[in-house]
């Protein structure tokens, strides 16, 4: 019998954790770990005492035709990776050399807060449309990377992981 590699049983987590997204568009799941236990989670949806969209019954973004990646603004949510920062803040957790998994690449707006907390490696499953994350993570020497054996996708720049 063959064991589930760590970084495979960190992603089934993130997909577990996303579960709670209350998105009407993606549901997104991020934890933040480091020597092996679990820091933080987070997912996407509303901040606390705000309405999220399955309540309201609809989305702002998608009732205006945002295409994924641009306005942002209309979004009453918070993105999964800000909700693992905001988590591990208010419970004075430091994500220094922390490695985050996300079941999707974070935009660049995460990508500038990840790169800030110090984190040492952010590994993802599936493609976001934001090349500018990807430069970014690049340019402050921080590992982005895809996880290797998961469907392929077509991230300029990204590297992979080995799941061995």
């Amino acid at each position: 019998m063959t064991r589930l590699p760590w970084p495979l049983y960190f992603m089934n987590i993130t997909h577990l954790v996303a579960e709670r997204s209350t998105c009407l568009r993606r549901k997104v799941g991020a934890i933040a770990v480091k020597d092996k236990r679990i820091l933080a989670t987070g997912y996407n949806g509303a901040p606390r005492n705000i309405r999220d969209c399955l309540e309201i019954g609809s989305c702002r973004r998608m009732r205006e035709g945002a295409p994924p990646g641009e306005r942002h603004e209309l979004c009453r949510g918070i993105h999964a990776e800000q909700n693992v920062i905001i988590q591990a803040a208010v419970h004075g957790v430091s994500l220094e050399k922390a490695v985050v998994y996300c079941t999707h690449q974070p935009c660049s707006i995460c990508s500038k807060m990840l790169i800030n907390c110090a984190v040492e490696a952010v590994y993802f499953e599936t493609a976001y449309p934001d090349p500018m994350a990807v430069e970014l993570f690049a340019e402050a020497g921080i590992t982005l990377a895809r996880l290797d054996g998961l469907p392929e996708c077509a991230c300029p720049g990204e590297s992979t992981l080995s799941m061995a």
